[in-house]
């Protein structure tokens, strides 16, 4: 649930998705669930010249189970939070 809390306070925040299969998406986090799905709007992909079936995508949901990292922006990260959260 730790996660699960974290990420929901980083609605409406830039991130970049980086899937099992080597894509990187950055976009806009709109939601996330208790199983780490994620929704993001105005997406772009890292490699687009590798991937251009993608390009005309704006929104994407992504299934927890292939997001191999989450990116996030240091400003966007609340430190304090986490630790007071690890220490429960």
């Amino acid at each position: 649930m730790l996660f699960f809390s974290f990420f929901k306070t980083l609605v409406d925040h830039p991130v970049t998705i980086e899937l099992k299969n080597d894509i990187s998406i950055t976009g806009t986090l709109k939601s996330v669930d208790q199983f780490l799905n994620i929704k993001l709007d105005d997406i772009q992909v890292m490699q687009e010249v590798k991937y251009p079936h993608l390009s005309s995508v704006k929104n994407i949901f992504i299934r927890g189970s292939v997001v191999r990292y989450v990116h996030l922006p240091s400003s966007a990260v609340d430190t304090a939070l986490l630790e007071d959260a690890t220490r429960r």
